[in-house]
């Protein structure tokens, strides 16, 4: 076989439906906008309007808020008829695998890799930071040794972001419906706490602070402030809010009756996410002037202090840092559905894709597990965070050209889905173009640490995943 075939050789889907068919079938629609909302509406939505505002938009940070949604909108819709028409586990992964060839699904799934690794410990480190200061009021205070990471600020290992990930990863190895249970209750909490800021809030908002509402336009250290080169440069740094509707389809060879449950799982969870995020960044705008929130980590506690509420902040603090567990499920959850379908095309060590007696890939969970720890030991999380918006975006332009591919196999050797991408053949493209509009506003560093990441990828693939891939076992024979 030639090289190029090796490369764009393609997995059958109806081998994946057999693979994944011992995956339990448990979760419903409500478990899907649990999960969606717990992983988008995660520690992002208590700091990042605040932080937008004063480095790049002002108060237009809300207008960034809506650009950055229609563009995941756009996304969405393509990943909605995805699941729909193929819910299996790995979500781009595999149905890249099956429209494009093995080499582009691989890339793709990389690409998601770098996310929930990175993702994994960068919240887990965000929750330590956040839940230091609460045990400090009572009393318990870490040494710095075990409050930062390896060479950060005297750190050797962020103990708090070491146990909460293993927490989870054993929260999560019981069974994706016990996990589920939780999240559902953890998430109800966190939006009743952002309902609450919002409605106190509002009651203190002041017009004067929204004039103008898009300052005029300047450089800064930061980078582009005001017009609407601020608001791009806002659309770049929110956009990793928007990207945890990957971590519903991910976990699609789940889902009970997936033509149904996954598009409106996928969709519903951006929805209310959307109106969620709008409605904090106009009301912290519109309670203070965007200039207060300069290097502040809490932007809704100091907003709500600012205005008599300092009892409705901390509670909104520690409903922010219980809120964080959900992310940190939705990601452990996803993540090792990815690495079980890596496991299971033989891309890396067959052990991966191999399932305990129950039924559960908590191979590929403690091995997700153990490795976000060990990230979260060494690096310092500013230096890594954009990375996840990167290596997302590339898998997100991969899935909207994909639909092109999918549609002229639908009702052949892929079911007809339940749901269908409208405007087709118009947006699939306008989602690529609108990923790379975002990709393109990411930071020099961003672009080099996906460059670097990839160039590991491709290392992988031709010495390891290549060879051993099924697919390779499968033309052999």
């Amino acid at each position: 076989m030639g090289f190029w075939k090796t490369m764009t050789r393609k997995e059958d889907p109806s081998v994946y439906q057999d693979k994944d068919s011992h995956l339990i079938r448990s979760l419903r629609v409500r478990d899907f906008l649990a999960l969606g909302v717990g992983t988008i509406v995660s520690t992002s939505i208590f700091t990042l309007p605040g932080e937008v505002a004063a480095m790049h938009t002002g108060p237009a940070v809300a207008i960034s808020f809506v650009i950055a949604a229609v563009v995941a909108g756009l996304v969405a819709f393509a990943y909605a008829e995805m699941s729909a028409a193929m819910p299996f586990a790995g979500s781009a992964y595999s149905w890249i695998t099956v429209v494009f060839g093995e080499f582009f699904g691989w890339i793709a799934g990389w690409a998601l890799l770098a996310e929930y690794f990175i993702a994994l410990a960068f919240v887990g480190s965000g929750l330590s930071a956040n839940l230091r200061p609460l045990l400090a009021n009572i009393g318990i205070k870490l040494p710095a040794s075990l409050s930062n990471a390896f060479g950060t600020s005297g750190g050797v290992v962020d103990l708090i972001s070491l146990i909460v990930i293993a927490l989870v990863a054993i929260l999560v190895s019981q069974g994706v419906k016990d996990a589920a249970r939780v999240e559902n209750v953890l998430v109800t909490l966190k939006v009743l706490a952002i309902l609450l800021f919002i409605v106190v809030g509002a009651t203190a908002v002041k017009h004067s602070n929204f004039v103008p509402f898009i300052p005029k336009y300047r450089m800064t250290a930061n980078g582009a402030f005001g017009g609407w080169q601020g608001i791009y440069a806002g659309v770049s740094m929110i956009f990793l809010s928007y990207i945890g509707f990957d971590s519903i389809a991910a976990n699609s060879a789940e889902a009970i009756n997936p033509g149904k449950t996954m598009p409106r799982g996928i969709l519903g969870s951006l929805a209310i996410a959307v109106v969620l995020f709008v409605a904090v960044a106009l009301v912290l705008v519109g309670v203070l002037p965007y200039q207060k929130y300069a290097n502040s980590a809490e932007p809704v506690g100091l907003a709500l202090r600012s205005i008599g509420h300092p009892v409705v902040a901390s509670v909104v603090q520690i409903v922010a840092v219980v809120g964080m567990f959900t992310a940190l499920i939705g990601m452990t959850m996803a993540g090792s559905r990815l690495i079980y379908s890596f496991g299971r095309d033989g891309m890396l060590p067959k052990f991966l894709g191999t399932l305990d007696e129950k039924n559960r890939p908590n191979h590929a969970l403690w091995t997700l597990a153990i490795i976000a720890i060990l990230i979260g030991a060494m690096f310092p999380f500013a230096f890594l965070s954009q990375l996840i918006s990167a290596g997302t975006l590339i898998a997100f332009m991969f899935v909207s050209l994909g639909i092109y591919a999918l549609r002229p196999r639908e009702g052949k050797d892929i079911p007809t889905p339940a749901f269908k991408m409208p405007f087709y053949p118009v947006m699939p493209f306008l989602a690529f173009l609108a990923s790379l509009f975002v990709f393109w506003g990411l930071d020099i560093d961003a672009k080099i640490y996906a460059g670097v990441w990839f160039l590991l990828g491709l290392v992988i693939y031709f010495t390891y995943g290549m060879r051993h891939s099924y697919l390779n076992k499968t033309k052999k024979d």
